[in-house]
């Protein structure tokens, strides 16, 4: 027990770092960050890829978008002016602003992030968008700095895989959403479990693949939580190409001669899924 306690949050503070090294070279990265290729047009074309439309990723201030999702949550979640939303693991702010213009200046818009150099880029972005209905606050995602019953709806963008333990970060969604408030999630999950050598690396942790959970776990944990109408809305194949780049992995495969084959295998093994879920319309 103290062992699995100690790798969980030797995996946070690894995830910390790496991010906030991203935060700094304002790169996108699916790997560890000295093999990210964050160029400006693979970051528009990675978010075009999942999702954002042209006008979204215009609309949002410079540096804010980094590349680091796998889906358009906010496409599909049905906001409406005047509401109060929650994003977990905010990063730089890009969804977080597109929130704001939809929910309007009567709305308001809470972002949650663990990294501290992230905090602070996205409160300069928010400053230079002139955003008033955004807020940003340190902290981590298992244990939210929100109030109870407070929030109209939660998103999340390719974050909660990162996270050790994916069920407390359901229960307290869940605890911080009013009756009747709903979950949107974009993030990646397994169709079959991985082999050793990518789910012991911790750059891979890092890069949306290692701590992922099996799909079936992840819509169970969901429902366990207390979600009503769980339901996957959409469901693509995660290209793992990035995780090539990860010498870790690199080494693996030489060492362990991995055939072309049995590497397409692999890349088989996520999916990136978008999950609805509503919370009861009354307080127990």
């Amino acid at each position: 027990m103290e062992k699995e306690k100690v790798k969980k949050e030797k995996i946070k503070r690894v995830v910390k770092d790496r991010y906030g090294e991203i935060a700094k070279k304002e790169s996108s990265c699916c790997g560890p960050i000295s093999t990210c290729c964050g160029a400006p047009d693979l970051v528009k074309d990675m978010s075009k890829k999942v999702g954002y439309t042209e006008e979204e990723l215009k609309s949002v201030p410079e540096g804010a978008n980094l590349g680091l999702g796998c889906g358009n949550p906010v496409a599909l979640a049905s906001l409406k002016e005047g509401e109060t939303v929650l994003d977990l693991g905010s990063g730089a702010g890009f969804d977080c602003f597109l929130i704001a213009n939809k929910v309007g200046k009567q709305g308001r818009v809470i972002g949650i992030d663990m990294t501290p150099e992230m905090i602070k880029k996205a409160r300069e972005n928010a400053q230079k968008g002139n955003y008033r209905n955004v807020e940003f606050r340190l902290g981590e995602i298992e244990n939210l700095p929100v109030d109870d019953h407070s929030v109209d709806a939660v998103i999340s963008n390719c974050v909660i895989n990162l996270a050790p333990d994916k069920r407390r970060v359901f229960m307290e969604a869940f605890r911080v959403l009013k009756p009747g408030g709903r979950v949107m999630i974009s993030d990646i999950v397994l169709l079959k479990e991985l082999p050793d050598f990518i789910k012991n690396s911790i750059d891979a942790y890092v890069g949306c693949i290692a701590g992922a959970s099996m799909k079936d776990e992840y819509i169970k944990a969901i429902k366990d939580a207390g979600f009503l109408d769980v339901r996957i809305i959409d469901e693509t194949v995660f290209p793992i190409d990035c995780l090539a780049n990860d010498p870790i992995v690199k080494a693996s495969i030489e060492n362990l001669k991995l055939t072309p084959e049995k590497l397409s295998e692999i890349t088989g093994s996520a999916v990136s899924i978008k999950v609805y879920g509503i919370k009861s319309g009354r307080i127990n």
